[in-house]
């Protein structure tokens, strides 16, 4: 669910970046009173995300711009797919066109990354999950794109769940104290997660209470002693160096979630393009 507060002043971000004081091209040599109708296209195969952004871009820097979808978020394009179509005052469109298509391309370039580990572990019990490893000042963008790609999102920020990492029980003094203490501070309802690297640490997971078990940079075959160990009782989640050729592997040890920054941090954007109509 996207906000339109929270992104309306991301647009007057990206707008004061991109235009400065004035688009001297399109105010020197475009009539004012100029129309212009434009389609914006996939020009690759792709899954389709953030066209409700693009279009809200387009309706932000000037509201007598229209724009028609014609896709919708979560579809897969064919190359020559129509997207949106956006029709108005020509310089309008023309100052707005970049930064429209900048915030599409990326938010396709990761539904489609996602959609492509998605195929990758179809068929196992595994879902994909994004991390906090996201552009900032982009997070809600970003994962909504991932829900796109048919992924699921993890924590949206700190404040919502508790992860407690090797540095936290290396503060607490062991797993059991830090489950402990973030228990009996935090609202009734937060789950809390804790970050795992060797077998022994599962076994204090489940001794201490933890709700969520994350095996860090497991093997594969101490993932599926892990699986073995949990027997289901506690949701696995398995993260660190997940790469593409990898997570089908990952996926058929048995976890429940696997977690990857790649599918925001090194997702590529699309090609997309927005041509006359």
């Amino acid at each position: 669910m996207l906000d339109r507060y929270m992104t309306g002043r991301l647009f007057d971000l990206w707008f004061a970046e991109d235009i400065g004081s004035c688009d001297l091209t399109a105010q020197s040599m475009i009539d004012a009173d100029a129309k212009a109708k434009f389609r914006m296209n996939a020009r690759e195969p792709q899954t389709v995300a953030g066209l409700e952004v693009g279009a809200a871009v387009f309706r932000h820097y000037d509201p007598t711009i229209e724009v028609t979808l014609t896709a919708e978020d979560g579809d897969k394009a064919v190359k020559g797919t129509s997207l949106m179509v956006v029709s108005g005052p020509a310089r309008s469109l023309l100052t707005a066109e970049r930064t429209a298509l900048n915030i599409v391309q990326h938010m396709s370039g990761i539904a489609t990354e996602t959609a492509r580990f998605v195929a990758a572990i179809a068929g196992t019990k595994a879902k994909l999950i994004d991390t906090r490893k996201t552009t900032p000042g982009l997070r809600m963008l970003e994962k909504h794109a991932v829900l796109c790609g048919g992924g699921a999102n993890h924590r949206l920020g700190l404040d919502g769940g508790v992860m407690i990492k090797d540095n936290h029980i290396a503060v607490a003094g062991s797993i059991k104290a830090a489950v402990a203490r973030a228990r009996a501070a935090i609202p009734s309802l937060i789950k809390i997660e804790v970050e795992c690297d060797r077998l022994d640490q599962v076994q204090e997971c489940i001794d201490a209470g933890a709700d969520v078990i994350m095996l860090d940079n497991m093997s594969l075959d101490d993932m599926r002693a892990a699986v073995k160990l949990v027997n289901g009782r506690i949701p696995l989640e398995a993260s660190g160096g997940v790469r593409y050729e990898t997570v089908r592997g990952i996926a058929e040890t048995g976890v429940d979630y696997i977690s990857t920054s790649r599918i925001t941090q090194a997702a590529p954007a699309v090609d997309i393009g927005l041509d006359e109509a």
